[in-house]
């Protein structure tokens, strides 16, 4: 189960403060989080197992790198998943989870009227989330979680590149009205093209 230090750690890394290949100092954290090393080792130790971070022996523990290569192995495999959680989540969609979407949609508006990619982040999250949650399949979700594990330092730095988030929300419109709509088809469609157009702009910004 994850610490709360473990989470703060998470949000560090997620917001760019650590990056890839960076060492975690133990006695640094300890000092900034105001606690022993005792906890901060325990973080990390949950951090190393779901991948996020990977300890290498006699050096210490670094932030994770992912190769050029294997970070486009693993959008495309996002893409499939994507497309087939939005295709279920059309079938489960209700009231309540239009208006939550509608709420996502807006804040994620709001967020790129004040160039601000943190929250922008944090929001467009929260709406591949909750079209996972609607596709009702533990298997795509844990996938899904394990490949945005692996690409959150690309997608991050992603949305720092100035009109990439309002590009991005369009498309996470699109896909919202396809499932909306009811229209699975639709919907998974406009999903893995969503996640693919993700790649292409991370590609032109490298």
């Amino acid at each position: 189960m994850s610490t709360p230090l473990a989470e703060q750690l998470k949000q560090l890394i997620y917001a760019g403060e650590f990056k890839a290949g960076d060492r975690l100092n133990e006695a640094a954290l300890a000092l900034r989080m105001g606690t022993s090393r005792g906890p901060i080792r325990e973080a990390i130790r949950h951090l190393a197992g779901t991948g996020l971070v990977t300890p290498v022996m006699n050096r210490g523990v670094f932030v994770r790198q992912v190769s050029i290569r294997e970070m486009l192995e693993i959008y495309d495999l996002r893409a499939l998943v994507f497309g087939f959680a939005a295709e279920r989540a059309a079938d489960n969609v209700a009231d309540e989870h239009r208006r939550r979407f509608e709420e996502l949609l807006d804040g994620m508006d709001a967020a790129c009227q004040a160039e601000d990619s943190g929250e922008y982040y944090r929001l467009n999250v929260a709406f591949h989330d909750l079209i996972l949650t609607l596709a009702n399949s533990l298997r795509a979700h844990q996938l899904y979680d394990s490949y945005v594990k692996e690409l959150h330092l690309y997608r991050r730095q992603n949305f720092n590149v100035p009109g990439n988030m309002r590009r991005s929300n369009v498309e996470h419109r699109r896909i919202y009205e396809a499932i909306g709509k009811g229209n699975g088809a639709k919907a998974r469609q406009y999903a893995e093209e969503h996640v693919q157009a993700g790649r292409q702009r991370l590609l032109a910004g490298s």
